[in-house]
């Protein structure tokens, strides 16, 4: 069941390839809909009721229900900042998110120039633990090792173990088309049938490339891939990228 879009933030046609994948497996997808309520029967069975999203809002929403043995919500996460009084000290945070506003020139300093946030709490940096540990590690290096360097947190290869991997590192097509905008892009792209697939004679619909660049200078944006092993992939061609 998916209430809006699927992997919220990454390229969507990618996006869209790694859920036709699911569903040629047998995953049936609920488009644009919300839990209403999750009952447990008789039977051990869990009734779950949902209503279509476009009309949630309205009285009458029209529900649909079924039958299942388990239900996983995947609800996300939100930072646990408001807990801790942050602001008694100064710590800037977003009111509407709560995560933590880190300084332009150091993003791991706080608004309060003693006090540092590493990691996911940090607004607008990528929520992975590599990148938290190499953040923590350097921000030690110059906190007492007189070190000057600074966590790039620009074109982080990121990777979404799903069934069939999607690797990618830099801009979206849509985050590519809104800041340079629609005329001064271009996507090159390709499907593709990998090795591993060919003796066995795998299906290979989804399997995908696609690498966004600037018009005429050809810079590459972000690069995109979709198959087999793509979170290994994924990190050769971000060394490049760098």
């Amino acid at each position: 069941m998916i209430r809006s879009i699927p992997l919220r933030g990454f390229d969507q046609q990618m996006a869209s390839l790694v859920l036709d994948n699911m569903k040629t497996h047998g995953t049936k997808v609920l488009h644009k809909c919300v839990p209403r309520q999750v009952e447990k029967q008789s039977s051990g069975k869990l009734m779950v009721t949902w209503a279509h999203q476009f009309e949630r809002l309205t009285t009458t929403a029209a529900e649909d229900f079924d039958y299942y043995d388990t239900v996983l919500f995947a609800i996300g996460r939100q930072p646990c900042t408001r807990s801790l009084n942050l602001e008694k000290v100064g710590v800037e945070i977003n009111e509407k998110s709560g995560f933590i506003i880190g300084a332009r020139d150091e993003s791991e300093r706080t608004s309060a120039p003693n006090i540092f946030a590493i990691g996911d709490v940090l607004m607008d940096r990528p929520e992975l633990t590599p990148v938290a540990i190499r953040a923590g590690k350097m921000l030690a290096q110059r906190l007492y090792n007189r070190s000057t360097e600074h966590m790039d947190y620009v074109n982080v290869a990121t990777t979404v173990f799903t069934p069939l991997e999607y690797g990618c590192v830099g801009l979206s097509e849509e985050a590519a088309v809104q800041k340079h905008g629609e005329d001064n892009i271009e996507v090159f792209h390709a499907f593709y049938k990998p090795l591993e697939y060919i003796i066995p004679s795998r299906p290979h619909e989804q399997c995908y490339i696609k690498m966004v660049c600037t018009r005429g200078e050809e810079k590459v944006l972000g690069l995109h891939f979709v198959g087999p092993n793509a979170g290994e992939v994924i990190q050769g061609f971000s060394v490049a990228l760098k």
